[in-house]
């Protein structure tokens, strides 16, 4: 895929990170999604790929743009799968909270995993801790592999677990290995980012989370040179009805990154708010400034990106 068009991707996580970072802290998660579903849709008119939507904002009848199996981009170019969240965190972006994010992938054919919109048991890290962790294992023992490759204690690493009550079991072992805790709210997604950035504070990200936004880290990560691993885990009965009827009768397997990406992929994300990972939006005098991530599995190449935006030059997507 062009190297180009990695950074023309970026464009269009930056038009939905702005017009939902004006709804940030207004109560209203429904809208502050639609904006960002609306502002990403406008702006992938331009970007010269014959593109297929296979991780989208729902189903058809669910959404109106940016659904499963929706053609984007300007209908020129090298035809790509595409995988997207317009707004990661809606609910968090409408309350005021961190790790919001907006977020494309871009493959080749048959790139991304196929699975339903269920959760995923995760393990990620960065590039210091590629080829040592294993789902299978215990958290422990995967905290001391870890540590014995970055050459630190198992005191020193620092493990993203979102808080909720499904993971009190899992806080209680990483806190009898010894190892530290970031309890997030949210955003786990932008804390198994955080694992590849030096000084975020973040080393591995561990627990339960939505699949879809697995498949996006998987996606980062394999870019950025990092490790994943996970297992599908639906948490109802209906979940797992979904599963079976999209050919998943295997849920206890385990899923490497290689399972979950596969090719050339492409990464970008655009910070709403602020994160483990990436500035939200600053709004200023006749603009904004955004703070933006472009990664490339073929060089693993990661560019960040802060853009200052003028509205009266703002581009016309129309």
């Amino acid at each position: 895929m062009d190297r180009n068009l990695a950074l023309e991707a970026v464009r269009v996580t930056e038009a939905a990170a702005l017009a939902s970072a004006r709804l940030m802290g207004h109560g209203d998660a429904a809208k502050a999604d639609v904006a960002a579903v609306e502002a990403m849709h406008r702006a992938f008119r331009v970007i010269a790929i014959r593109g297929t939507v296979v991780i989208g904002e729902g189903d058809q009848e669910q959404v109106p743009v940016l659904y499963t199996g929706e053609k984007v981009g300007s209908g020129t170019g090298p035809r790509a799968e595409v995988a997207l969240d317009a707004l990661e965190g809606a609910e968090s972006c409408a309350s005021g909270g961190d790790n919001v994010l907006s977020v494309i992938a871009m493959g080749e054919p048959n790139a991304f995993f196929r699975c339903p919109e269920t959760y995923m048991d995760k393990i990620a890290v960065g590039p210091e801790g590629a080829g040592v962790i294993d789902i299978d294992k215990s958290p422990t023992e995967n905290l001391k592999a870890f540590a014995e490759a970055k050459g630190v204690y198992v005191e020193d690493v620092t493990v993203a677990i979102l808080h909720r009550p499904r993971h009190a079991k899992l806080i209680r072992e990483v806190r009898n290995a010894g190892a530290r805790i970031k309890v997030l709210a949210a955003g786990d997604l932008s804390a198994a980012l955080a694992t590849m950035k030096p000084g975020s504070g973040v080393d591995m990200l561990m627990g339960i989370g939505g699949s879809l936004q697995g498949i996006l880290a998987a996606a980062a990560l394999c870019c950025g040179g990092g490790d994943m691993q996970g297992r599908i885990t639906p948490l109802s009965q209906e979940e797992v009805g979904r599963c079976y009827e999209a050919g998943l009768t295997d849920l206890n397997k385990k899923l490497t990154l290689r399972d979950l990406v596969r090719g050339e992929v492409m990464f970008a994300a655009t910070g709403v708010t602020d994160g483990e990972f990436l500035e939200g939006v600053r709004f200023c005098r006749g603009g904004a400034t955004t703070n933006s991530v472009v990664m490339r599995s073929s060089t693993r190449t990661v560019r960040y990106i802060h853009s200052r935006h003028h509205f009266d030059r703002k581009p016309n997507y129309s």
